[in-house]
């Protein structure tokens, strides 16, 4: 193109219009409405950069961070109870909110990321608290000034301030997790260009090998580092993971030059605020019949994505009534008066929540892998038979990755074909499809985890065994519980992943992300919940409850049979909701 070419307007994505285009040497420069050039997400650098390139860092990045963080919480409960003298009840729940803790934080993340210094940024800057985290907990399980002491019975008495050291490497672990859960699985998926048919066509691929490759960091944590933590120490079990954390800092930068960066759009948590308060103070205004007099603003250089109204959430299109006092001075106050894109921003994540409700219970079952599936597995017999060598309970969820990992290629190159051919969608299964076939399908964990439950406590009853631990059973009969639930997840979270990347409005991916993570995060505080309410009411009458600390005078197969059947009525939930979904494609307008 030539130097004196005219001017046009053209885009790259929702995040950028550019207004001039010219050449300049190989590359092609694009300079933004705001007179600033960019190279980086020019069509010439577009070859250099994103797409599985970049991808690449980003995927390597989330799978060693999973290596760290379940390598550091797989066997976290038995930590809690062996090395800091917890009781059953208490570590379970001491874990469950820390879980709990983790998973909430990335609403900080996205609010930082959506709104202030981009996923890059926060990715960057959490990365690094992440590893001084982890360091301080090693520290805190190596040096002999730090460390619970433990008479020569392995008894173990930790004081009150090696127990705050523990703890606040923990949340601070778990705050900074917050800011690469929320970014890095969009973060991977901006790589790839909406409007580009090839590129859009990859990134469903992407959400299944993302999980993939997590998976796998999953599975060396789950089986090699829990080893470790069982038979060498902590100070190893705690410190292979922060090696990991820090490798996974090395490997993100590493990527800078390939990554896509999009420009943050400002705090949808403020808009949002815009619309609720504009909406009230026109209470008393009458909302126009035709929608055309709503206000919006039709400028192709000021947005590529505008959104077309609705007629759900009434209330809230007041904000968009235009009256002569919402300008002043040439300006418009946006709290008084907002677009009905930004109406309909708030209307998309408003017809999202009952979605991501019935999600938190399917996040309390899946749970349930690293807390009282590991206690139940703690009172088996974990010695491989013909063999000196014992599995430590931690490392049964291991299949449940292995599970995952064999599903995912499964799903991507069997399902998907067999039920486009089916239904004719292009994915073979909606989102909400896929996700509702995992919901089914976690029942089946809870219902054989309590069968096993029953017949363990058989065998205890019938040869006396309250006092015995381990119990004669096989720990390795809680291997189809936790393939129940592995394949579970490759419908139900990658679709979940998916789901909120693309049904948030474009500007909010991250807090998409977190939305999705914050079912995780209510999952874990209700299984505390569900837990302490659980011992009150069994324990009342002086017995020693459903889970009690030795689980042999327990009813544990009670409260799985109370998760799978809360399940059961989720299930019913989310059909229900999901039928009166409507999708954000049906109303979107690309300009």
């Amino acid at each position: 193109m030539a130097e004196n070419s005219p001017p046009f307007i053209t885009s790259d994505d929702e995040h950028n219009t550019y207004v001039l285009l010219e050449t300049k040497g190989e590359d092609c420069v694009l300079y933004t409405r705001d007179g600033t050039v960019d190279y980086l997400n020019s069509p010439a650098n577009k070859l250099k950069t994103g797409n599985w390139k970049a991808c690449f860092f980003v995927v390597a990045t989330a799978s060693l961070e999973r290596l760290a963080f379940f390598g550091m919480s797989s066997n976290l409960l038995l930590y809690f109870k062996l090395e800091l003298n917890q009781h059953s009840a208490t570590a379970s729940r001491n874990l469950s909110n820390w879980t709990g803790a983790c998973y909430i934080a990335p609403l900080f993340g996205a609010f930082v990321a959506d709104g202030y210094i981009g996923k890059y940024w926060t990715i960057a800057t959490s990365s690094i608290l992440y590893a001084i985290g982890m360091t301080l907990l090693t520290l805190s399980a190596t040096m002999p000034q730090l460390m619970p002491t433990c008479s020569k019975t392995n008894i173990c008495d930790a004081t009150k301030a090696e127990t705050i050291v523990c703890f606040t490497a923990l949340y601070l672990v778990a705050v900074a997790s917050g800011g690469i859960k929320a970014c890095v699985s969009a973060y991977g998926a901006d790589q790839f260009d909406d409007n580009d048919k090839a590129e859009k066509k990859l990134k469903s691929s992407f959400f299944n090998w993302y999980y993939q490759m997590m998976n796998i960091g999953t599975l060396v944590a789950r089986s090699l580092i829990v080893w470790v933590q069982d038979n060498v120490g902590w100070d190893w079990g705690f410190g292979i993971p922060t090696l990991a954390m820090g490798m996974a800092v090395f490997c993100f930068f590493s990527g800078t030059w390939f990554y896509r960066n999009h420009k943050p759009k400002g705090s949808p948590f403020t808009r949002f605020f815009q619309v609720v308060v504009a909406s009230f103070r026109k209470k008393r205004i009458n909302i126009p019949p035709d929608s055309s007099l709503l206000y919006e603003i039709h400028d192709h250089a000021n947005s590529t994505t505008k959104l077309n109204h609705t007629r759900n959430f009434r209330f809230l299109d007041k904000a968009a009534v235009e009256l002569p006092t919402d300008h002043t001075k040439g300006s418009t106050n946006p709290w008084t008066l907002c677009t009905v894109t930004q109406v309909e921003e708030l209307k998309t994540v408003l017809r999202l929540l009952p979605i991501w409700i019935t999600g938190i219970i399917f996040s309390t079952i899946r749970g349930q892998m690293d807390n009282l599936f590991v206690l139940q597995g703690s009172f088996m017999d974990t010695q491989i038979p013909n063999t000196s060598f014992k599995i430590p309970p931690a490392s049964l969820g291991t299949f449940g990755t292995l599970s995952v990992i064999i599903w995912v290629p499964l799903y991507d190159q069997i399902i998907v074909p067999l039920a486009r051919k089916l239904t004719g969608h292009p994915n073979g299964l909606t989102l909400l499809q896929r996700i509702g076939t995992g919901h089914f399908i976690s029942i089946f964990s809870m219902l054989t985890a309590g069968i096993l439950e029953l017949i363990r406590l058989d065998i205890v009853r019938r040869h006396n065994y309250y006092e015995t631990k381990p119990v004669p059973i096989s720990i390795f009969w809680q291997v189809p519980q936790f393939l129940i639930i592995g394949c579970a997840e490759v419908f139900t979270l990658v679709g979940q992943m998916e789901f909120f990347y693309e049904e948030v409005p474009d500007s909010m991916r991250s807090l998409g992300s977190a939305m999705r993570l914050m079912t995780i995060a209510l999952g874990s505080y209700f299984s505390s919940l569900l837990v302490s309410v659980v011992i009150k009411v069994t324990t009342e009458g002086g017995g020693p409850g459903w889970i009690p600390d030795n689980l042999n005078y327990g009813e544990l197969h009670k409260f799985f049979w109370l998760l799978g059947g809360l399940s059961v009525v989720n299930l019913g939930v989310f059909v229900a909701v999901a039928k009166w979904h409507t999708s954000k494609n049906s109303y979107i307008v690309r300009m």
